[in-house]
């Protein structure tokens, strides 16, 4: 299966993405982490891109989507794969859907995780993560007399500018701007799927988890 997985900033796209991953054993790809991978094993498109990235500019769509199609053309994506933040616009998808089709594959279904506005707002207020190891937490979930340590490893819990409540509304109008488009374009192509993410991570899962039972 060749999912793409969908939904605006604090939908619980990265916890969905790690259970499917090791339910359906197919990697997770997402463009932050390829972008770093490329770039550490100083690959062709990957040293293109850092020259973006070292200047704080956005890396232009021609050489993102060489780098997802490097990384697809790999060997463990063979029997499929968890696309996560990409495609991003339509001309992306657009792009995708060319290099798909050289590897005469296509997109199973794009599972778009849609939340409400106020959920989202204060999911994403109360994000913080471990500046050791990156894990990520909800202060909602935590201890109420351990907010500020990692549970894990100890490190010290932080908050990115982003995930303040004061940038949490105008990131998810950024989004929905962006995606609308897209939306409508696997929509037209019919393997677009919306799911309800007010139920919480257990509940989504199980429904993302009997929609892709069905297509295997």
């Amino acid at each position: 299966m060749n999912i793409i997985l969908m939904g605006p900033p604090g939908a619980g796209k990265g916890t969905q993405a790690s259970l499917l991953k090791d339910k359906y054993n197919i990697p997770h790809i997402s463009t932050g982490d390829i972008f770093r991978e490329a770039v550490e094993k100083s690959t062709d498109m990957g040293i293109e891109a850092k020259k973006y990235m070292d200047k704080g500019q956005l890396v232009p769509d021609e050489v993102t989507i060489g780098i997802v199609s490097d990384r697809l053309a790999q060997g463990d994506c063979a029997k499929g794969f968890l696309l996560d933040g990409f495609p991003r616009t339509t001309v992306q998808a657009q792009a995708l859907d060319e290099v798909m089709k050289k590897m005469g594959k296509a997109i199973s279904v794009a599972v778009n995780i849609s939340v409400s506005s106020n959920i989202l707002i204060e999911r994403i207020a109360g994000r913080v993560s471990c500046g050791k190891c990156k894990t990520v937490y909800n202060l909602t979930l935590l201890p109420p007399d351990n907010t500020h340590t990692c549970v894990k490893c100890g490190g010290e819990l932080i908050q990115r500018d982003d995930d303040k409540a004061e940038t949490a509304l105008k990131r998810l109008e950024v989004y929905q701007a962006q995606t609308s488009p897209l939306l409508e374009y696997y929509e037209k192509q019919k393997v677009l799927v919306n799911i309800d993410g007010d139920k919480g991570s257990e509940g989504v899962f199980e429904i993302i988890s009997k929609l892709l039972d069905a297509l295997q």
